[in-house]
């Protein structure tokens, strides 16, 4: 089976090929005839695609350790469960789902309306541009990170799952991410076809749908590895600014500040050419945030690691940058209209969208700084949380502060609701007294949470007094992203700088005080399976003399690895959470502990999993439906 897999690798890589020089002469003539032939082709590379993918599914379900990739991520005690997600656990695995997914999305887009209404040039044009990247992906996959390597004699039993991926965050984390990767493949490859040939219908209502769609797996991904981060690795915080954690952010960045740019072209015809940059340079960016995690460029907690494919990597991105300029130079794309100017909604737009770019600039040079700075150095100097933490959270409270003022203004120039703003103003000002009366004294914590609050309390106004967005789904689902970025906003502010933590060694029976919190330990219980052994510690959490919780964190030793790795235990709350994590146990029953309180952490994953949920809310199930068209309100 192992050489069926390959071979259906190395059969996408020739279709690819041949359907991508089939589309360029087609190009090249000015034709548009052969387009059924360039459908059938990528709808059997997606077929072939999937037969290979089944085949490594299969392969980890039935733990076949004659295949090395499953020998290396699986073995005979790791759970069905487990075994099925560590397909995508390592990098020719994870490369291949990517492509999998880019080949079915790619199926799907042929099928709808709005690509039978394309131009056929336009068309022809897509499947070119759409076929250099998947061309890309079979020859890494049947060159640098072939997932299709035999083990000879198979070995009788896998090395198994890295611990640190065997938790829920981890089994969606990634395909996530994949998803979000892939999708803006479609957006991307049509806006470049629809400059350069100057289509006369919007690429951008075509592509909407999926721009939103892959942004809603993006930012799903990422909250999910900023809870993973939280819950798994056992040091109570959820963003370390680690090179992974940047790579996923910088195309988010870039993504949402498109997003913002475009919804300016649909409503006052502006932006045209910069939206086509913006799409394209987002995934590109997904290509770069791949690079930083397999290239071995920079050193990270859970990157891949060098694997021969940063050198093809790096050409194809600059390969892309170096298409995407010749495109917006020589296409005949019609220009834009005039943005109106910076006081009304659209200005404020554009200043969100360059804030947001900023912060993404910010992100890719201190990400890269090691690299650069051994132009110069023998030494290379890595930039820690801290320069992170100075240079952006003032940025992103600068996007709050955009987005405190922004409802209220005109489409035109000026305000459109002084009462409106008048409120939500008024709340900002209430917070931050209130805060200060409340003890709290860090500058930048009582900016951010009294932003929150107006943020929120703005949005809750739009909706009460705009009869047209409670009439239009994809407004409603605007808002929502927007009251989910309040409550994130929120989270974020109170519960990083006032995070509190002690470390205690405890006998049974002891007792420590923190923070209005006692925690009791009452002992220790050791358990072993084929998988692991543990040590979970039982711990009791009470406030004001009542049980507020229990909290149970382990300390594991799987099989094949000779590393302990922490389970943490939490007391749920949307308050202040108690967190625990077991450092260590000694004959006697002593336990080394840590605990920690994270006033408000919660409100991150339910901000971020409503920003997810609501953007659904904002797919349109026709494009340039009527009741998607801005109001007569909307345009002032």
């Amino acid at each position: 089976m192992i050489l069926v897999a390959y071979w259906s690798l190395l059969f996408c890589l020739l279709l690819s090929l041949f359907a991508g020089a089939a589309a360029a002469y087609q190009a090249w003539q000015g034709k548009g005839e052969g387009l059924v032939v360039l459908e059938y082709a990528h709808h059997a590379v997606a077929a072939v695609l999937t037969v290979a993918s089944a085949i490594l599914f299969a392969a980890f379900v039935g733990k076949d350790f004659s295949f090395k990739y499953v020998a290396e991520y699986s073995n005979s005690v790791l759970p069905l469960f487990y075994s099925v997600t560590a397909f995508w656990a390592g990098q020719e695995g994870s490369l291949l789902f990517w492509a999998w997914t880019v080949a079915l999305m790619g199926s799907v887009f042929p099928l709808t309306k709005n690509y039978r209404e394309l131009a056929g040039q336009t068309r022809v044009m897509y499947w070119l541009f759409f076929f250099l990247v998947q061309g890309f992906f079979m020859l890494a996959l049947t060159n640098w990170n072939n997932p299709f390597i035999e083990f000879s004699p198979a070995p009788a039993d896998g090395r198994g799952l890295n611990p640190l991926l065997q938790n829920p965050g981890m089994i969606f984390h990634p395909p996530l991410l994949f998803l979000g990767y892939g999708g803006f493949t479609i957006p991307a490859c049509l806006a470049l076809a629809a400059w350069l040939t100057g289509e006369r219908r919007s690429w951008l209502d075509m592509g909407r749908n999926w721009a939103i769609l892959s942004w809603i797996f993006l930012t799903a991904g990422i909250v999910l590895g900023a809870w993973w981060s939280y819950m798994e690795l056992g040091w109570g915080g959820y963003w370390a600014w680690d090179p992974v954690e940047n790579a996923s952010l910088i195309p988010w960045l870039s993504a949402t500040a498109f997003l913002h740019t475009a919804l300016i072209e649909e409503r006052r015809g502006a932006l045209r050419r910069t939206n086509v940059v913006l799409v394209t340079v987002t995934l590109v960016l997904c290509y770069f945030a791949t690079y930083l995690v397999r290239s071995g460029v920079v050193q990270s907690l859970h990157a891949f690691g060098a694997g021969g494919i940063g050198g093809p990597l790096l050409a194809f991105i600059a390969s892309g940058l170096i298409m995407t300029a010749l495109v917006v130079a020589i296409g005949r794309g019609e220009m834009g209209r005039e943005l109106s100017g910076l006081y009304s909604r659209p200005g404020f737009l554009v200043l969100t969208a360059w804030l947001l770019l900023a912060i993404g600039g910010v992100i890719l040079m201190g990400t890269m700084w090691p690299v650069i700075s051994s132009l110069w150095s023998s030494q290379p100097i890595g930039l820690d949380a801290h320069f992170y933490n100075r240079v952006t959270l003032p940025l992103f409270l600068g996007i709050a502060a955009l987005l405190l003022v922004c409802p209220w203004l005109q489409w035109r120039e000026g305000l459109r609701d002084r009462r409106g703003l008048g409120i939500a103003v008024g709340v900002f000002v209430a917070a931050i007294v209130a805060l200060a009366l409340g003890g709290m004294t860090k500058p930048l914590a009582m900016a951010g949470t009294g932003l929150a609050a107006a943020c929120l309390a703005g949005v809750v106004l739009v909706v009460a007094l705009d009869a047209s967005v409670r009439r239009r789904r994809s407004s409603l689902g605007a808002w929502g992203v927007h009251f989910g970025l309040g409550l994130v906003v929120l989270g974020v502010a109170v519960s990083g700088p006032y995070q509190f933590s002690r470390e205690a060694v405890l006998q049974p029976g002891d007792s420590m005080d923190m923070g209005g919190y006692t925690m009791i330990y009452e002992g220790f219980e050791e358990r072993s399976s084929e998988a692991m052994i543990l040590v979970e510690a039982k711990v009791r959490v009470e406030q004001g003399g009542e049980l507020v919780g229990m909290l149970r964190p382990q300390r594991r030793l799987y099989q094949s690895f000779d590393q302990p790795f922490a389970e943490v235990s939490t007391v749920f709350s949307l308050g202040t959470e108690v967190y625990a994590t077991l450092l260590g146990v000694t004959q006697q029953g002593a336990a080394s502990l840590k605990f920690s309180l994270h006033p408000l952490v919660n409100w991150i994953w339910i901000g971020g999993t409503l920003m997810c949920l609501a953007g659904f809310l904002a797919l349109r199930s026709r494009s340039g439906r009527p009741d998607d068209a801005p109001t007569q309100r909307e345009q002032m």
